[in-house]
This record gives structure tokens, C-alpha cells and sequence, in this order.
């Protein structure tokens, strides 16, 4: 005779609980094939459903294997105003690479050394719970989530966020895996338009040679003047027409200054370049430079910090510029300063038109662009790129 299995009213509405939490968080990730969007939109999911106050997630690089903070929700100001405190590795990182994070068991809540020995700024928040990130036996990051009054956890929330540990590290697998086929087609289509650019401008060199080939012969022949005169002008007007298509075309599809480079080691390549016996002293700061950013923001960034230490260099007569690049979850953000004789922001882009370019390109990576400036006072210009709807 086989007994039927019954489960308590307790043990029912526990597991109603956890089929519910990972029904809403599945579906979730499974709406999102962006990395970003994905770890965001679960990161609220859990907030929200296990009534927890903050929480981030570290990512390992796939080539450095550094450590990078790719998405938070509600950190406590002395995290989220410093940055730089969320560099680097801590405790629950070193225990992870380590691989003492093997089981929802170690899942546990443990002391945050980033906030240890401060007392403003943390909201009461001391312990944090680390869920491990694997996806077929690699190493992915780790998933951190807090709350103020946390000393200990249940084993079965431990076995839920060990589970929902799993979800999270198949969709960032899967985000990784569409962002580099979409990196290839980006790829295949930079290439298509520059094949496409080289047959445009030989058609325009082919139609000038026609025309300055037609006004020799007419010189040659002795002709009108008038006539020479005018082709030699359609050449010319060809001529500027192909330029112009040329500079456009160029600066909007190679990103040569980041092939094979970082957006940091860039930027260091480009500081070195600027470098010089009379030039003034060019710092360059980064952080969360192990940040990966979509290749158009970085080349964006690439362009406006080249464009902005152009005109410092080219305007302000000072004896230093700080550059500084700033990556978070949620934010890209690159400064210029310096100590120069600065200018009136009031008459900027009437004679600036490297600034009017600037703004151009900030406004079409969906950023914001601020320029801070007096005569005598040098100059400060910040752009801010939104991750979320700038990748």
C-alpha cells in the first residue's frame, strides 16, 4: 500500500513563496538579453521580494579577470559617494577567488570590509549576504544583497539565493554571448559602410580626374579660358564635396584609437602623446576602469577627451590638466580640468566649435555635458553617460 505524501500548511506556503520568487526573477532575466538591464532588473526583484535594503553585484573581466562593480540598487552614501571605495577587492571577493563560495552552505551573511571603521554614511548596514556566481563550473562574480538588522539568515533563503544565484549567472552568460555577437555584427557592418565609403569617394576622384583631365585638354587645344576656368571649378567643388564626405564618414565609423586597447590605456596613450618639454602637466585619474562599456560609448568618450585636451592645450595657457574617467553600474563619466586663464561661458559657442562638436557628440550617447568656467579662473567640462540608455 503506498502512502500519500502531505506536506504541512507551513511547508506549502514556504514553497508557494520560493516558486513564486524564482518564477518572477526567471522571467525577468528572461526579458533582458542586455547584461546590465538584466543584473538590475534582478537586483530589484530580490530587494523587493525578500524586503532586503540594498544591493550590488561584482563581475570577474573575461580576459584581466579584475573584479568590476556591474550593477547596484540603494548603496549607502559611503559607498555611493565614493566610488573609488568600491574599487578593488574585499573580503567576500578574495573568499570567492579562493573558491571557498562553492555551496549555498558558505552562502552566508558576513561583515562588509568596505564599510568597517566608518560610522556616516552606511544606513546601518554592516553585514551582507554573498551569493557565489558560476556558470558551467566558471567563475563569474559574486551577488551581494544587505539588510540593517542582518546577523544570521535561514537555510532556506540560503538555498533560494544560492538558486537564484544559478539564474543570474545563466543570464549574464547569455548577455555576454549576444553582446559579442552583436560586437561581431557591429564588426561586419563598419566594414561593409568603409567598403561602401572607399567605392563612393573613387567614384568622386574618378568624376575630378575627368574634370581637371578635360581642362588640360582644353588648355592644350587653346580654347576659351572661360571654359577651363569653369571645369577646373566643378573639380574643385567635387573636390570639397568628397573631403567633407571623407572627414564625416571616417570619424564616425573607425575606432582605431581603441583597437586592442582599453578605454584607460587609450587615454594613457593619448596623455603620452600630449606630453612635453613646454606643455603643461597632464594627470590622467581612472576608476572602475575594469568597467566594460559598449564600443560606441568608449569611443565616444575616447573623442571627447581627445577634443576636450585639444582646446585646453590649444586655449588655456595653464601649467596643468587633470583628466579623469570615472565608470560605475550606472554611470560613464570623463572631466577635463585645468588651472588656465579661462573665458567667458556666455560667448563659448560662438567661436568654440570644437565645444559645439563636443556637445553634438555628448547629446548622442543620450549624456549630459557641463562646463564650468570664468575669465582667469581655468576651466572645468564634465560629461556624464548614462550606461543604461547610452549602451
Amino acid at each position: 500500500m503506498t502512502r500519500a505524501y502531505s506536506a504541512s500548511p507551513d511547508v506549502l506556503t514556504r514553497r508557494n513563496r520560493e516558486l513564486s520568487i524564482l518564477n518572477a526573477i526567471a522571467e525577468s532575466l528572461n526579458r533582458e538579453v542586455d547584461l546590465h538591464n538584466a543584473l538590475s532588473q534582478a537586483l530589484r526583484q530580490v530587494l523587493e521580494l525578500f524586503d532586503l535594503k540594498t544591493g550590488w553585484v561584482w563581475l570577474l573581466d573575461d580576459e584581466a579577470g579584475d573584479s568590476y562593480l556591474a550593477a547596484a540598487q540603494n548603496l549607502p552614501p559611503a559607498l555611493a559617494n565614493n566610488p573609488s571605495k568600491m574599487e578593488g577587492s574585499c573580503h567576500c571577493l578574495n573568499t570567492y577567488r579562493e573558491g571557498d563560495l562553492a555551496g549555498a552552505a558558505n552562502v552566508n551573511v558576513i561583515e562588509c570590509s568596505r564599510l568597517q571603521g566608518l560610522v556616516d554614511g552606511t544606513d546601518g548596514i554592516r553585514f551582507h549576504s554573498s551569493i557565489p556566481l558560476y556558470a558551467h563550473g566558471k567563475k563569474m562574480g559574486v551577488f551581494n544583497v544587505a539588510s540593517r538588522d542582518w546577523r544570521e539568515i535561514s537555510d532556506e533563503d540560503l538555498r533560494l539565493l544560492h538558486t537564484i544565484g544559478d539564474l543570474v549567472a545563466i543570464a549574464i552568460e547569455r548577455a555576454r554571448l549576444f553582446s559579442q555577437s552583436a560586437d561581431a555584427g557591429a564588426a561586419r557592418e563598419r566594414n561593409r559602410l568603409a567598403r561602401e565609403i572607399h567605392d563612393t569617394l573613387a567614384q568622386g576622384l574618378t568624376a575630378i580626374t575627368l574634370q581637371l583631365e578635360t581642362a588640360e585638354a582644353l588648355l592644350e587645344a587653346g580654347l576659351n579660358m572661360d571654359t577651363v576656368r569653369d571645369k577646373v571649378h566643378q573639380a574643385l567643388g567635387l573636390a570639397r564635396q568628397n573631403l567633407e564626405e571623407a572627414r564625416r564618414s571616417v570619424l564616425d565609423l573607425r575606432a582605431a584609437p581603441l583597437e586592442g586597447r582599453t578605454l584607460p590605456e587609450a587615454l594613457q596613450a593619448l596623455v603620452r602623446t600630449q606630453a612635453g618639454v613646454r606643455r603643461p602637466e597632464i594627470q590622467l585619474d581612472v576608476v572602475g576602469g575594469s568597467h566594460p562599456l559598449p564600443i560606441r560609448v568608449q569611443s565616444g568618450l575616447y573623442r571627447i577627451a581627445q577634443e576636450a585636451l585639444t582646446n585646453a592645450l590649444r586655449h588655456a595657457q595653464a601649467s596643468r590638466i587633470e583628466l579623469a574617467l570615472e565608470v560605475t553600474s550606472e554611470t560613464a563619466r570623463i572631466s577635463i580640468q585645468d588651472n588656465g586663464r579661462g573665458f567667458d561661458p556666455q560667448e563659448v559657442f560662438k567661436d568654440r566649435y570644437g565645444l559645439v562638436g563636443l556637445n553634438e557628440r555628448v547629446r548622442l550617447l543620450g549624456g549630459a555635458l557641463r562646463l564650468e568656467t570664468d575669465p582667469g579662473a581655468g576651466t572645468r567640462l564634465e560629461v556624464s553617460i548614462p550606461l543604461e540608455t547610452g549602451s
